[in-house]
């Protein structure tokens, strides 16, 4: 392809290029036939997109023509260093017309043969999402209708990976989610069981969870988490901590205890995050739960022909908030037989529209004593009905059973 080609030539053959239908293709694999079609349309040797990755502020080569070793050596390149860096720093474009160690943190650019080189920022909305350049060998002047090529082209990719992005995070998020809840409820003697979990219809999945477990001599842990946010980055907080808090229930007797030791681990490895954690054990009389709540909302108690009511249990600071070490606490709640306690995130409850000791109220009039998944089926259908929820729900019913009469 020549080079004389002008700037309308150009935009018309990558428009070509880009609205060539590729279904068949992933998206690693669409974007180096991309590039390799970029190489010709501007007569350059190489043409690379680096992704950005928020978590490290480094580039990651992620598909290249030219210069595959990029890709297949996993270059990364902190922002803000080198050529590459400083596009995604400014995010602006970026020439420059002699490649070596004091220009490029990349060696495979000098050890190509590179001389001249153009970069521009792959940007969704103001969102950064990568880095998109291009070498030539010899010596190059690129030029504004280079620029405007390329930056075309890059906010064609941008908008491309986003998706790609999106749709691999739900992806992962549902997957991740769906491992770490309980696939079925546990039988444990002396009890039942029933459970319920919604995404959010605005926020999606999140951190929300409910775990069952048994612990050593005949005892049952019970858990109802909720970690700040959505998404991917949330339900691995949410797993981290959950397989941390059963680490701890084997080494400690005291839900206070547990707690204590889940928040130290946040506030060490998990700088940022919060979550809201209920975690409670049952004896093996089956006759009380020992409780201690992190922030979270209190369950509610329901007694064979009684109204619900919320348990009275002071909540202590939420995990990964804490300066020092607070004292945590833990209260004893008596389960008579038939007796069914209910433990729920706070997406149960809240509404924009109302006061969430409104929905807490509501609640207490929805819980009854009764078979557990029924009891699901009437909280549900009172508080969420008809509409979806706007926040992610999790809710976990436990009924002592009653003792049959005679024995």
């Amino acid at each position: 392809m020549s080079r004389s080609l002008d700037a309308h030539d150009r935009l018309q053959q990558l428009e070509t290029i880009i609205g060539a239908p590729a279904d068949h293709l992933g998206l690693a694999e669409l974007l180096t036939e991309t590039l390799r079609r970029l190489r010709e349309v501007m007569a350059v040797d190489t043409a690379t997109v680096l992704r950005y990755q928020a978590n490290g502020r480094q580039l990651v080569a992620f598909a290249a023509a030219g210069i595959e070793e990029e890709v297949h050596q996993g270059v990364r390149v902190p922002v803000g260093s080198g050529f590459a860096g400083k596009v995604a720093l400014e995010r602006a474009p970026v020439i420059i017309d002699h490649v070596d160690e004091s220009t490029v943190v990349n060696s495979l650019l000098w050890e190509r043969g590179l001389h001249s080189m153009l970069g521009v920022p792959m940007l969704a909305g103001t969102e950064l999402v990568g880095v998109l350049h291009v070498g030539s060998v010899a010596p190059r002047l690129f030029g504004e209708p280079d620029v405007a090529t390329l930056q075309l082209l890059a906010d064609r990719l941008a908008m491309a990976i986003q998706v790609e992005a999106l749709e691999e995070n739900r992806t992962a998020t549902v997957a991740l989610q769906r491992s770490l809840l309980p696939s079925s409820l546990p039988e444990v003697p002396g009890l039942a069981f029933g459970a319920r979990y919604v995404p959010g219809a605005e926020t999606g999945l999140g951190g929300d969870w409910y775990d069952l477990f048994s612990l050593p001599g005949d005892r049952l842990g019970v858990v109802m988490g909720d970690v700040s946010g959505h998404g991917l980055e949330a339900a691995v907080i949410m797993g981290r901590l959950r397989s941390a808090l059963r680490a701890y229930a084997l080494d400690c007797e005291s839900p206070a205890e547990v707690l204590a030791k889940l928040d130290r681990k946040a506030n060490h490895f998990e700088h940022g995050a919060m979550a809201t954690v209920a975690y409670g054990i049952i004896g093996p009389s089956r006759e009380a739960l020992t409780l201690s709540l992190a922030g979270h909302l209190p369950p509610v108690l329901a007694l064979p022909g009684e109204a619900g009511r919320l348990v009275d249990v002071p909540p202590d600071p939420p995990i990964g908030l804490t300066i020092g070490r607070p004292e945590r606490r833990t209260n004893v709640i008596a389960l008579p037989p038939g007796a069914v306690l209910a433990f729920y995130t706070d997406g149960l409850v809240e509404r924009r529209d109302r006061p969430v000791d409104t929905g807490m109220h509501q609640l207490e009039a929805a819980v009854h004593a009764g078979e557990p998944e029924r009891v699901c089926a009437r909280i549900m259908a009172a508080m969420i009905g008809n509409r979806p929820a706007q926040d992610d729900v999790a809710l976990l019913a436990i009924q002592r059973r009653a003792v049959p009469a005679g024995s």
